[in-house]
């Protein structure tokens, strides 16, 4: 306000404006306000403005100013903490950042207990630790810089045909006849298994074990720390082509067109399930039910303790070349180019999912969210519970070949294919993020046979037919170093 002395008629016309009613000094206000030029008002409301702001949240309770705070974005909450002392008390609290963690799925921080203080007065939340920390790797996804990755060489020029990768323990199976062990974090080959006769076309892994199938016939349960085979499963009578693993037994399909239930801590063929009438390409298992694809057109459904057929679940017109079981849901994806979504206790089909133009040769359920990739270069999203396409992952940046494998997460989906790249993309817009991996081969014969990613990592598989790009192993590590 402008310091200039009042005029000598202020207090009188203060002392009438006094003496009015309430309704004569309402419009006393009107007339005032009319006869003000703009800057006046503006200098009214800047006056008047802070005598209705009233800091409730310091008002309430703490539990009700925690509810209230609960309902904020993490952005806004960490907005808020800059508000005031006490507002930034409430805003680190553990179990708000808890339920923030879990709306975006985010595990258990390991430090939960080891809570100290930030600053007199201020304790630190683990748990708003871990949410900071995952929204830093997201962004280290989606645009942080592409630090130059690990490359792990082996397999000399042979296809890599299956990759698993859990914990930091990478293995990889090749048409040359052998495995190989890799560490994640220092790139170095720690075990290579030998022992197949013929190319391995099929792996499964937990914690240090590892089940591979190969065209000779046989699985081998190997000890991925010593390199030692364990039990060689004899049985099928032509190659092992698929298989899945729950606690300690596994299910493997042949080209012999017959399935095989495996205890693989005493290498015991527990059941055989016979049925099918060509080669059995892919299988899922979730501890009590089989379910396989075939090269017969059907999808079958077993009881493997009495060996029993329970469907037999028909509607493809070609080839099945890849299953999803959730315990609920059958999804079955075929060379017809049709997607099928069928209920597991009635065997019924619910949906048949159109709009790829070839083979779907992988495909990936969380819930009631479908990924599929197909040989016509696209990716589509689906929500198996409607029979709807969410999106269809397209656009000037598409891959340009047949995508090879995929992975998603709650936020992202990872794609590779035959043109040799790696794409990113946005979950639940269906955009393009970025490349993750563009081979400087891609085109010319460079490929990416096999993608497997954690939160933090991402693993490929490339290499080439024709000599263009040699066989190895890509490692991509995405994570932040918080102190």
């Amino acid at each position: 306000m402008p310091s200039v002395a009042p005029p000598p008629e202020l207090q009188d016309w203060l002392r009438t404006f006094q003496r009015w009613s309430g309704p004569e000094k309402l419009l006393a206000l009107d007339e005032l306000i009319d006869r003000c030029e703009p800057s006046q008002i503006k200098y009214m409301m800047q006056v008047i403005e802070p005598q209705f702001q009233r800091d409730f949240i310091s008002l309430l309770p703490k539990e009700l100013a925690l509810y209230v705070l609960s309902f904020l974005e993490p952005r806004d909450l960490l907005r808020a903490a800059q508000t005031c002392r006490y507002w930034r008390v409430l805003a680190e609290d553990n179990l708000l950042w808890r339920e923030k963690c879990r709306e975006e799925g985010i595990e258990e921080p390991l430090n939960l207990r080891k809570r100290r203080l930030l600053s007199p007065g201020f304790m630190y939340s683990p748990w708003k630790f871990a949410f900071m920390r995952q929204h830093k790797i997201d962004m280290n996804w989606r645009s942080g810089e592409l630090r130059a990755p690990k490359v792990l060489k082996g397999h000399d020029d042979h296809v890599i045909t299956c990759l698993q990768f859990c914990g930091n323990r990478i293995v990889s199976g090749s048409d040359d006849n052998t495995l190989k062990v890799w560490s994640a974090v220092t790139g170095e080959c720690v075990q290579t298994l030998v022992g197949h006769t013929g190319g391995v076309w099929s792996s499964q892994m937990r914690d240090n074990i590892v089940i591979s199938g190969s065209t000779d016939r046989t699985l081998k349960v190997w000890n991925a720390d010593t390199g030692e085979c364990v039990h060689t499963l004899y049985g099928h009578t032509s190659t092992v082509r698929c298989m899945h693993l729950h606690g300690s037994r596994v299910v493997s399909g042949s080209r012999d067109a017959t399935l095989r239930l495996w205890d693989i801590e005493t290498g015991q063929c527990l059941h055989v399930l016979m049925g099918h009438v060509a080669a059995v390409r892919c299988v899922q298992y979730d501890g009590h039910k089989v379910v396989s694809g075939a090269y017969d057109y059907t999808v079958k459904v077993w009881d493997p303790e009495s060996e029993s057929c329970i469907h037999t679940l028909q509607g493809h017109t070609n080839r099945v070349y890849s299953l999803q079981f959730d315990g609920t849901h059958i999804v079955s994806g075929s060379l017809d180019t049709s997607i099928r979504v069928w209920d597991m206790e009635s065997g019924n089909c619910l949906h048949t999912l159109m709009g790829h133009q070839s083979l779907t040769s992988g495909m990936e359920l969380r819930d009631n969210i479908l990924v599929s990739g197909n040989a016509d270069s696209t990716v589509k999203i689906w929500d198996i519970k409607t029979g709807q396409c969410l999106q269809t992952l397209q656009g000037p940046s598409k891959h340009q070949s047949a995508v090879t494998c995929l992975q998603f997460s709650s936020k992202f989906v990872v794609t590779s294919s035959d043109d040799g790249t790696v794409k990113l993309w946005d979950l639940k817009t269906g955009e393009f993020v970025r490349n993750l991996v563009a081979l400087e081969s891609g085109g010319s014969g460079g490929v990416v046979w096999r993608i497997r990613a954690s939160n933090t990592k991402l693993v490929c598989a490339v290499g080439s037919r024709n000599g263009t790009e040699e066989t190895k192993l890509l490692v991509l590590d995405f994570d932040v170093d918080l102190k």
